[in-house]
Parts: structure tokens; sequence; C-alpha cells
């Protein structure tokens, strides 16, 4: 199956709105009990956040990309300006919010697991006000990509999109009281593996899946982690396996999964297609630290697909 997207022109490929953060990532032999001192194994400080990261996989890719969003007047703004703009993304209609500090995010990396525990801060004054938001630059890409963290101005983004004709993707991973009025307006919604449990209460994945179809017309997919991926395709399960890799550090790989789904449409590619790619950009990125450093190149990409392959 293919989505056969009516695709217009516009002077981007996509534009996201979202999240930004500078992440501090530290990596550690094993968690640390309370009332102990841990010596870090490693530590790295990166640029973040759901859907800018999205954006800077999508460019290292050749998408021409626009990032939508807030920082602070800080040092740690600068820093996330400066990591999502050397990457080729357009930030000209990011703005430096006075006298507030930029989001930043606490990361504990388990070494030999790989998994990460997540502290993070962000300032209210960084979600956009009433009037601050342009539809114009909102809706200059071929595509929409949008979370749900800032959900006033992601509800707001996505009816624009809606009014005119551009395809929504949105990245969920926790519940807010507009979320469901946020679904109504998305074309494709790709959440992490507890959402959909969280939204209807109902456990079980695919059981949550079939609920939550009832409450929005888009197309439906959830991340597994390191088991890949299921997706609603027409009524039907699409579950794609992950790929094992040397897992050293998990952070971003939902980002990155993001990225390569919305790659896949760009290329009009099979449903199929379109999920063994995201698993596999999302994998790649795990075999370094950070959620930025590990994002292949599309090289890179197609040569792991074909060794996948024989």
């Amino acid at each position: 199956m293919r989505f056969n997207l009516p695709l217009q022109d516009k002077p981007f490929d996509v534009v996201g709105m979202g999240l930004n953060s500078v992440d501090f990532l530290s990596v550690v032999p094993e968690f640390p009990a309370p009332n102990s001192k841990t010596k870090m194994l490693r530590f790295s400080k990166q640029g973040g956040g759901q859907v800018a990261t999205a954006m800077v996989a999508l460019s290292r890719w050749g998408v021409k990309t626009k990032y939508i969003g807030k920082v602070g007047e800080d040092e740690l703004g600068q820093f996330s300006l400066h990591s999502i703009r050397q990457e080729g993304v357009d930030v000209s209609s990011v703005t430096i919010e006075r006298n507030t500090t930029n989001q930043f995010s606490m990361i504990i990396v388990d070494g030999p697991s790989g998994e990460r525990t997540i502290l993070w801060n962000r300032d209210e004054r960084l979600m956009y006000r009433e009037g601050e938001l342009r539809k114009e630059e909102v809706c200059s890409g071929k595509l929409l990509h949008l979370d749900g963290h800032d959900i006033h101005a992601a509800l707001q983004c996505a009816r624009w999109a809606k009014e005119d004709g551009i395809p929504t993707i949105v990245d969920l991973d926790k519940v807010e009281p507009l979320t469901p009025n946020l679904i109504k307006e998305i074309d494709f919604i790709i959440t992490s593996s507890r959402f959909p449990m969280l939204y209807t209460g109902i456990s079980g994945q695919k059981k949550a899946l079939l609920e939550l179809q009832k409450h929005t017309p888009g197309f439906l997919c959830t991340t597994l982690g390191h088991e890949g991926a299921v997706a609603l395709v027409n009524g039907e399960f699409l579950h794609v396996k992950g790929f094992e890799v040397n897992a050293v550090d998990t952070t971003g790989a939902g980002d990155v999964f993001h990225g390569g789904f919305i790659y896949g449409l760009l290329q009009n590619w099979k449903a199929l297609e379109i999920l063994r790619f995201a698993n596999a950009v999302a994998a790649l990125k795990c075999q370094d630290l950070g959620g930025r450093k590990g994002i292949p190149f599309l090289e890179e990409v197609q040569r792991f697909l074909s060794r996948e392959k024989t």
C-alpha cells in the first residue's frame, strides 16, 4: 500500500513545530543507588528534542527542512539553535524568548543495556502564546511534523495545515486534555509504546490501538523499541520487526524513527518499506551516544538494509 499523498509545491519539503532541547548525557556502569556516587563512563552535551531532532535527521538525508520553535535567551538556547542550524535546517522562524532558560535534559544511560532515564525541565515561557505563530510559516512545507507538548500551538498548526491541504504527522508520548482534539486533525499518528494504553485505558497493545482508531481517522503506528513497530493499515495490523544492533544509547531513537517515516512518505514508498526504513535508521542511531550523533547518513542505511536482506 502506498499513501500517494497530494504534495503541494512549497518552499520546504517538511516543516516541524515542537520541542528542542539541550541534552547532558552520562553513561554509567549501572543505575546509581540512592546516596551513592558513580563514576561516569562517558559524557556528552548534544542538541535534542523530538521535532528538532527529526528535522536534523531529514536534513542529513537531503530533505529541505524548516524548524519552528522557541529557544531561551541563554547559552543553552544559543547551543540548541546552533546545533539545528549547522545541520542545514532553516531556523529563520525560531523565536528567542528573552530572560528565559532553554529546555534541557539530564539523561542517565545504563552502559550495559543502552536504556536511559531522562530528567527534564522546560520554562512555561517557551510555550507559544496566542497570536505568536504565523500561518504562512507553519504551512510553508509539503508536510508538517508536530509533537504534543505545546498542545495549544500544535492544535492551531494542525488546523491550519488541514485548511491548506497539508498532510500532518504527530509524535505523541503523553496525554493532555486537548490530545483528543489534536488527534482528530492529524493524518499520521506515531506514538510511543505506552501512549495507546495511556490514552484508552486498555491494556494490550493491539486492543488499545483498535480502540484508539475509533477516535481518529488518521493512520496509526506505535514504536516498540528493539521489537520494531506495529501499525494499523486498512484495519489490519502490520508488525515490522526491529533490527539487532550493538545499542549504546536509545535516546532519540523515536525522534529519528519519525524522521525516517517522513522520509518514506516523501519518497511515496509502500507502508512496509517506510516502516522498515524507519526501524533501520532508529536502530543505527542507537549505536552512538545521544539523540543526534548517531543519526546515519543514507549510504550507511542503504548498506545496512542490503546486508539485512541477505
